[in-house]
């Protein structure tokens, strides 16, 4: 029987669900009118026989007795619609493409050192990374990205969010030895490993960017390595820098010397955790190693199912305007 009724006669949902409590207002008016004492007319009129002829139905004449009834029915159908009756269409799926990941950047001392070159002058290794991730950061579509920091202890600057655009502002305002001066790298594993377990399998992404080698913080880099690998987070290992300072000299740049970068325990961590080791000695190799991990394959995942809302106001409220409009008129008649 449903079937041969109007949709906004068995909506799925009201909007507004409170409206409808606006159907008590007429029989509220009526019980709280104050009426003339029993067997006392409560208006003498000179035309009263004819009203009396018109309610009891003379000929010609028209029912004023319900016109009432129009009006009720017509305010009825305005709370109705007032209430927005709704139908809930199919669910819907909308596909997404993406991944949940981490930036782990390295903010030790020795990022400080000036031996990259970016846009035909010397900067250091953080400014270089940086303008670089930057680059990156534009160019991802769908994915939810973190930021972490790390010098002596590990930091995170923004969690995994879709809003780019704060996670690119918060990279800009980093600074050399924000953190410390050391490089507590087993600890920015296991506080990214932390950050993505919330995540879905086979999402979890971690690049890491470091200069140097373990040198502060509680964790060991491997032993973070085994908990990023049972927690399912893929690391991406990036060992930048590494051949010390410079001394621009006649055009020629000579090698101060500077900690090397641990390029074989980052191998290990990257292989452990079934990533990428990359090694970038300056700024244009960083820059393809960001644009190789654009290129990965993204996972794709379907986003949650929404049933979308069709409003059904329009049907009752036309209904109630016009019941509205005849009421008028035939009271104007009258």
């Amino acid at each position: 029987m449903s079937a041969w009724l109007p949709a906004w006669l068995l909506p799925d949902r009201f909007a507004w669900p409170w409206a409808l409590l606006a159907l008590l207002l007429p029989w509220l008016v009526w019980w709280l009118w104050p009426r003339a004492p029993a067997g006392e007319p409560a208006l003498r009129v000179p035309w009263g026989e004819r009203l009396r002829a018109v309610q009891a139905g003379a000929p010609g004449a028209i029912p004023l007795r319900r016109l009432p009834w129009l009006l009720l029915l017509a305010w009825a159908l305005l709370c109705v619609a007032l209430a927005r009756p709704q139908r809930l269409g199919e669910p819907v799926a909308p596909p997404r493409s993406g991944r949940e990941m981490v930036l782990a950047l390295d903010l030790s001392a020795s990022m400080g050192e000036q031996d990259m070159e970016l846009g035909g002058r010397a900067v250091d290794r953080l400014t270089a990374a940086k303008a670089v991730i930057d680059d990156f950061l534009r160019r991802r579509s769908g994915d939810r990205v973190g930021l972490i920091v790390f010098g002596d202890r590990a930091f995170v600057l923004t969690p995994p969010t879709a809003d780019l655009r704060t996670v690119r502002e918060q990279l800009g305002d980093t600074a050399i030895s924000l953190a410390g001066r050391a490089t507590a790298l087993g600890d920015a594993i296991g506080l990214a490993v932390r950050r993505l377990q919330a995540q879905p399998p086979g999402e979890r992404v971690l690049i890491l960017l470091t200069d140097g080698v373990n040198t502060a913080g509680v964790l060991d880099p491997q032993q973070a390595a085994r908990i990023a690998r049972d927690a399912g987070v893929r690391i991406h290992a990036i060992a930048f820098g590494g051949d010390g300072g410079a001394l621009s000299l006649f055009g020629l740049r000579l090698p101060l010397g500077g900690d090397e970068v641990d390029e074989a325990g980052l191998r290990r961590i990257a292989q452990a955790t079934g990533g990428r080791f990359y090694r970038a000695r300056d700024t244009d190799e960083l820059a393809g190693i960001y644009a190789e991990l654009d290129r990965l394959e993204p996972i794709a995942r379907r986003g949650p199912a929404v049933r979308p809302r069709i409003e059904l106001y329009p049907a009752p409220l036309a209904a109630g305007l016009a019941l509205l409009v005849l009421a008028l008129l035939r009271r104007r008649v009258a």
